[in-house]
């Protein structure tokens, strides 16, 4: 059973995408919340039936799941906020608070509108491909319903790639979905992502390639140290600055000669937004702190999902494929805490 728990801070989730010098498609996002989510990772098989629930105990949308999927599962609900599926399609729901604006929740479309922490599991199940997803999302409504166990409606956009590394981003904003097709792979929290391609024009100069001496009347002033070209780079834990930071790690980053090189590689870019507990704190004595709860990395044409988490930094593999895909039921890894980091093994003298 869940829990009833107040509101809590999410706004630091940062996603991005790399891709390998053979093309593959490598996404990598963290996850920030201000209580523990009690995390596990889910694998859905083929076939499996989501019956959702309304608040008032009415019915709501119903699927199969038609292509089997591994992600992040919240406080016991079966619907994840981050996946992979045997398709290559990768879903990421992060916070957009202020501005998320849902189609309104009523009597008639009770059964059919999808509720927020829906939209990553149905859209996992039914669709290879961001083109699908695009078509599909003209005929769908997300409406404000507030989450079980959590008590008020999450505002939520998502970023979706696929395999053959397309990208789009998916925001609703006053009552209606806005599709934006996403060529830089970034994507953080508020404002919209439109907004965050207009701020971007403040960093135009912003280089990997250290800057040029200066000259002036004769007399030369060189970088001190290395990164000149990154002065001005945000180092806040904002949205804008956060957004800004990850398009320079994905479009600066080297990637490795494939998606599985490169999934190291999203492993270093995404610790560079990792939030130890107590650097983000709100003003309200005793309101939750917001950190890092856990960091995901997919390999999109490997079906390869990744995950290691705050206590536990220790990147783990889950392979899709090497699952039983027409399985009769969910299965359920919880994401524990590490004891103690494990000891470096040394061979034998």
């Amino acid at each position: 059973m869940l829990a009833s728990v107040s509101a809590a801070p999410s706004q630091a989730c940062t996603s991005f995408l790399l891709k390998a010098r053979d093309g593959a498609p490598v996404y990598g996002r963290t996850m920030e919340y201000g209580l523990d989510l009690e995390s596990a990772v889910l694998v859905a098989p083929r076939g499996y039936e989501y019956v959702a629930v309304r608040p008032n105990g009415g019915a709501g949308p119903r699927w199969r799941v038609r292509n089997a999927y591994v992600g992040v599962m919240s406080l016991g609900m079966p619907y994840v906020s981050d996946g992979l599926n045997e398709k290559g399609l990768a879903v990421g729901s992060l916070y957009l608070p202020g501005f998320a604006g849902y189609a309104a929740a009523t009597p008639q479309n009770a059964a059919s509108a999808l509720a927020p922490w829906e939209v990553a599991s149905w859209l996992l199940s039914n669709f290879s491909t961001v083109a699908e997803v695009k078509e599909a999302l003209k005929t769908v409504e997300i409406a404000g319903l507030s989450t079980p166990g959590l008590n008020f409606v999450l505002p939520l956009h998502f970023t979706i790639h696929d395999a053959s590394g397309a990208s789009l981003v998916v925001e609703p904003v006053d009552g209606t979905l806005k599709l934006h097709d996403n060529p830089l792979g970034v994507l953080t929290n508020s404002p919209t992502f439109d907004w965050h391609l207009t701020n971007l024009r403040n960093y135009l100069k912003l280089s990997p390639v250290a800057a040029p001496p200066l000259v002036i009347n004769g007399e030369t002033f060189a970088p001190i140290g290395e990164g000149s070209g990154l002065l001005g780079v945000p180092g806040d834990v904002t949205p804008p600055s956060r957004f800004i930071r990850a398009l320079g790690f994905a479009m600066s980053a080297e990637p490795g000669a494939d998606g599985p090189a490169t999934v190291r590689v999203a492993e270093h870019v995404a610790n560079n937004f990792d939030i130890p507990d107590g650097f983000v704190r709100d003003r309200a004595k005793g309101s939750p702190r917001e950190t890092t709860q856990w960091t995901a990395i997919a390999d999109l044409r490997a079906r390869k999902y990744y995950v290691k988490t705050y206590f536990d930094q220790t990147l783990r593999q889950i392979d899709l494929m090497s699952f039983d895909l027409d399985a009769k039921a969910l299965r359920i890894a919880p994401l524990k805490p590490l004891a103690a980091p494990p000891a470096l093994a040394f061979p034998a003298p």
